[in-house]
Formats: C-alpha cells, sequence, structure tokens
C-alpha cells in the first residue's frame, strides 16, 4: 500500500536514489533528451524542475546550490549558459515527457524525456535543413553499364528513343569519368616490375 507516500521511491535507498536523479538530470542538461522509464522520468521532471528555475537567476549563491545537486561542473556551466537565456520567459514546465512503448525485456514502460525549448522537430529547424539537403541530392543512373572508359558505349545512346536519348546524355555530362581500375606498372630502383 502506498499510505502517504509522497513520492515514487523507484526501489532504491536515498542514496542511491539522489545519485541516479543527479546522474540522471545531468544527462538531460548536457544531452537536451534522454530515454528512460516512464517512473524515472516522472521521478526527474520533479528533480531537474526546480534546478532550472533556481538556475534563471545567476549568482555565487545559487551556482552552489545547483552544483549540490548535480555534482557535475560541465552540466552547471551548460545549465547557465545556454539553458538559462531559454527558458528566462518561461514560467515553468521546462521538460516534455514522450512515451515510447514498451521495453521488450521485461515489458516495461519506456519514455522520452526532453528540454522543450531545445525541440528541433517541433521548432521547425531540423525539417528544414532536410529540405536543404534533399535539393542537393544527386542521383546516378541505375542499370547502365560503363566501359572501360567510364561512359556508356555509342551504340546504347544510340538505340535509345527520343527522351531516353536526352536523358541519358545529360546524366553522362553531369558524371566525370572515373578511373578503370587498372595498376600501372611501375618499376623500383633494381628493375624489378611491381603491379
Amino acid at each position: 500500500m502506498r499510505h502517504r507516500r509522497n513520492f515514487n521511491h523507484l526501489s532504491r535507498t536515498s542514496t542511491h536514489r539522489k545519485a541516479m536523479l543527479s546522474n540522471m538530470a545531468s544527462s538531460l542538461i548536457l544531452k537536451k533528451r534522454i530515454h528512460t522509464t516512464l517512473a524515472k522520468a516522472r521521478a526527474l521532471r520533479v528533480y531537474v524542475e526546480p534546478i532550472i528555475t533556481c538556475s534563471k537567476e545567476d549568482t555565487t549563491q545559487s551556482r552552489r546550490v545547483v552544483f549540490s545537486y548535480l555534482q557535475n561542473k560541465e552540466a552547471v556551466t551548460e545549465l547557465f549558459r545556454d539553458i538559462s537565456q531559454k527558458v528566462a520567459n518561461r514560467p515553468g514546465g521546462y521538460t516534455r515527457i514522450l512515451k515510447t512503448g514498451n521495453r521488450l525485456g521485461d515489458s516495461a514502460e519506456m519514455a522520452m524525456i526532453e528540454l522543450v525549448d531545445y525541440n528541433e522537430y517541433m521548432l521547425g529547424t531540423k525539417t528544414d535543413e532536410k529540405k536543404e539537403k534533399a535539393g542537393a541530392r544527386r542521383r546516378r543512373g541505375l542499370g547502365r553499364k560503363k566501359t572501360a572508359a567510364g561512359a556508356a558505349p555509342a551504340a546504347t545512346t544510340k538505340a535509345a528513343s527520343g527522351k531516353k536519348q536526352e536523358k541519358v546524355e545529360e546524366e553522362e555530362a553531369e558524371i566525370p569519368a572515373q578511373p578503370t581500375g587498372e595498376v600501372e606498372e611501375e618499376t623500383t630502383d633494381e628493375g624489378s616490375e611491381v603491379k
């Protein structure tokens, strides 16, 4: 029974639980998104949100308080340098928990917890980058055999009809000639041949 149990103890002793939540909070701050169980994600949200709120005021005392929870200098620096400026106008709710299904081994509910202001998929920055990369992608002709010189033989281009012929010629113009793979013979100082 869970009478008067105010938070999830996660089947751990208090020192183990504090160390685990400290490590998870540091990982969340440094990586902006972590995958864990749903119970741990909910416990982590309760642990990390007051720390982020404390980081809005950049004083020596608040840095010491945050370091006492995180025990990681890199995470504290990242929190006060970047994250606190992004969440300066947000009154709370710095994290988001998304369920990702059940784990195969023990069927535990899995979740992804992330910082709200660093979700590039929701903000639209990731889709813009994908569109730019998709426009720059080039394709090569499939099914076209290459000769030793690296171009299609003349008989196949003449046999192709109308639009196919123009398409083949355009692709040949775009693709530079490639080496045939033959290795030239070299001679060493003694005169013996090396392949």
